[in-house]
């Protein structure tokens, strides 16, 4: 699959502690500007966003939203855990389109392009009406 986790995910069989890491990385760039095409805390697009996240805990995720969804394995809405990705479709194109970070209670952090990075509830009507799916990715 091409993910390549850090010893330290090796060595975590639970995740917890690795999915608190990323969540705590993640919310250090809240208020980023979107960016199409952003891959940087200069500017960020959903996908962007989430690989680098990732990376910066030792885990590769392909670029685009669309092939992000291929990494890790399948998880039910009922059984999200915080540092799951979280799938939107038909948000500006067909198809799969738009990724976060699920952190618990509910809640994901994204890119938005009308927000930047914020934090927004799964449970809203129109991240409801385009759920896709999630991954857990270790």
């Amino acid at each position: 699959t091409g993910i390549k986790p850090s010893t330290e995910a090796l060595q975590n069989s639970t995740g917890s502690t690795l999915a608190s890491k990323i969540i705590n990385t993640a919310k250090k760039y809240i208020g980023v500007p979107y960016l199409w095409a952003g891959t940087t805390p200069k500017g960020f697009d959903c996908s962007g966003y989430v690989q680098y996240v990732f990376k910066s805990h030792g885990i590769s995720l392909n670029r685009t939203a669309e092939t992000q969804y291929k990494h890790g394995s399948y998880v039910s809405k009922s059984n999200l855990k915080p540092g799951d990705l979280v799938f939107f479709q038909n948000t500006y194109k067909a198809g799969i389109s738009h990724v976060g970070i699920y952190i618990g209670d509910g809640k994901f952090i994204h890119a938005s392009s009308s927000k930047g990075v914020t934090i927004s509830n799964l449970s809203s009507s129109y991240y409801t009406s385009h759920y896709y799916g999630a991954r857990r990715i270790y």
